[in-house]
């Protein structure tokens, strides 16, 4: 992979390097924002900031004026790669009581998928889960803060059942199956590097493909809130 290199170099055929343009204060920190994405995706998150700081052209000191540790690096890289891509039209689209339930999660998940897991997202992900936890930790207590109690809200909807109780462990593990799926194809493109089908756009999962995975879900959902005593009745009956 080519990690951005130092922009305030410049050759000439003229001769060796030019001045070093001055870098406000902004882009500098976005230099080494960007850089530190790319580094942390391709290395993961033990890569050295020693290595880091060279790999984007800076001196080690430089870094560490910016960013004095470097968890407060991975911090700002969490919010960047991953709180920062959370739109809040997710979660007007998810409160919409004139959408269907199929049709806002398919709306929802065709982006996420194609627009919100990109490669560095995943990757950083996986990386973080592999070592400390710091990322994975933080970004699955968000998606149990704003994301799973709507997704459960609404399969409860499409089932005509109306209680507000604490969701069953059956109830998470069947949604964790339809949430991990969509990022499980994310992780054959962007860790296996294998080709992700989609007949309209190859770069892109198609929103039938989609839709196929959210009706399957809601289908399956039906076994969650049938009558306990239901299957009894049906075999009393046949006998």
């Amino acid at each position: 992979m080519r990690i951005q290199t130092n922009p305030d170099r410049s050759e000439t055929k003229a001769g060796p390097a030019l001045a070093r343009r001055r870098m406000g204060v902004a882009e500098r920190e976005r230099q080494i924002l960007d850089g530190a994405i790319a580094f942390f995706a391709e290395r993961g998150l033990d890569g050295q900031l020693r290595d880091l700081a060279r790999s984007i052209g800076v001196t080690h000191a430089l870094l560490y004026h910016y960013f004095p540790t470097k968890q407060a690096l991975v911090d700002r890289v969490y919010l960047e790669v991953f709180e920062g891509r959370w739109r809040a039209e997710w979660d007007d689209l998810l409160d919409d009581p004139k959408t269907s339930v199929e049709d806002k999660f398919t709306a929802f998940y065709a982006d996420y998928v194609n627009n919100a897991l990109s490669r560095d997202f995943v990757r950083i992900l996986v990386f973080s889960g592999l070592t400390d936890h710091t990322i994975t930790d933080r970004f699955f207590a968000m998606l149990r803060t704003r994301l799973f109690p709507r997704l459960i809200r609404e399969t409860r909807r499409f089932r005509g059942v109306t209680s507000r109780a604490k969701p069953s462990p059956r109830e998470l593990e069947l949604l964790m199956g339809l949430h991990g799926g969509f990022f499980y194809i994310t992780m054959r493109r962007w860790i296996y590097g294998q080709v992700v089908h989609s007949e309209a756009m190859p770069g892109r999962y198609d929103e039938a493909l989609v839709r196929d995975r959210v009706h399957a879900y809601l289908a399956s959902s039906r076994e969650l809130f049938a009558q306990p005593d239901a299957a009894p009745r049906a075999r009393a009956a046949r006998r």
